[in-house]
């Protein structure tokens, strides 16, 4: 038998993997020898795993985790199929966040940092309905879509009035886990069904206006930022979006957000 198989050496070349990654395939139980001599520990292969090595390469030159690869092995060609898209996704996101981040880059390049006014005011208390959502910083776009998928036609079943814009509610620190939440303002503090209530005090609020799509909103937040820490005050959240003019409503380079943060004059 032992001559119809393939030394690790051998089946690393035909399979365009090396040794050492074979050896490591082995150790988390994606891809064991079909023999290991017990004199030796010399690993041996057969060639109908060269099928399934290969993909392995395959899935993790398009940076595939190897959990997920190991997943998709073991996988009916259904569920493996939802997995690959899965992934598919996750890559196109990551994808699409790079190319924000070129433009960001390649506009500071060109022109350094854009120039927004950024002010004081003191911002009226405000009575929300809102839907939450936990998420990374990385899914911050997806839920919010999420979140107003929810939000929206729950205000419309019960016929509550609100009054636009709607608003988008973010913690100071963007933490691995973090909650967010997406609300309309309308007349009713208590919470309805489908619905929480949110009371946003009024105060003492530091703000600009983004004009442009949302992946250059930490634009827009260094400049808020900046400026308090300038100014000596101390930020407190949430931080408060409010979508005066959305993707629904004007092309990507036409989107109007304006940005609130509330502060306190600092003690010290």
């Amino acid at each position: 038998m032992q001559d119809e198989l393939l030394t690790i050496g051998r089946f690393a070349r035909l399979c365009r993997l090396s040794i050492k990654q074979l050896r490591h395939y082995d150790e988390i139980g994606l891809l064991a020898p079909v023999r290991v001599d017990i004199g030796s520990g010399y690993r041996y292969y057969a060639r109908e795993q060269a099928r399934d090595a290969l993909t392995i390469a395959l899935l993790r030159e398009m940076d595939l985790p190897l959990a997920v690869i190991a997943q998709a092995l073991a996988a009916e060609p259904e569920r493996r199929a939802q997995l690959l898209r899965a992934e598919r996704d996750r890559l196109a996101a990551r994808i699409s966040r790079d190319q924000a981040r070129l433009e960001m880059l390649a506009g500071l390049a060109e022109g350094g940092l854009p120039g927004y006014e950024v002010t004081m005011s003191r911002e009226p208390e405000r009575r929300l309905a809102v839907v939450r959502a936990v998420c990374s910083s990385a899914e911050i776009g997806g839920k919010f879509e999420e979140c107003v998928g929810r939000l929206l036609p729950v205000l419309g079943r019960t016929g509550i009035a609100w009054e636009p814009p709607l608003w988008g509610l973010y913690p100071l620190d963007l933490e691995e886990r973090l909650e967010i939440a997406v609300g309309a303002q309308t007349s009713r503090g208590e919470g309805m069904p489908g619905l929480e209530g949110e009371l946003l005090p009024g105060g003492l609020v530091v703000e600009t206006m983004h004009m442009g799509p949302y992946a250059r909103l930490p634009l827009a937040y260094h400049a808020l930022f900046a400026a308090i820490h300038e100014r000596g005050l101390r930020p407190q959240g949430p931080v408060r979006e409010a979508y005066l003019v959305g993707p629904a409503e004007a092309p990507q380079e036409e989107l109007m957000t304006r940005l609130i943060i509330p502060v306190q004059e600092s003690m010290a």
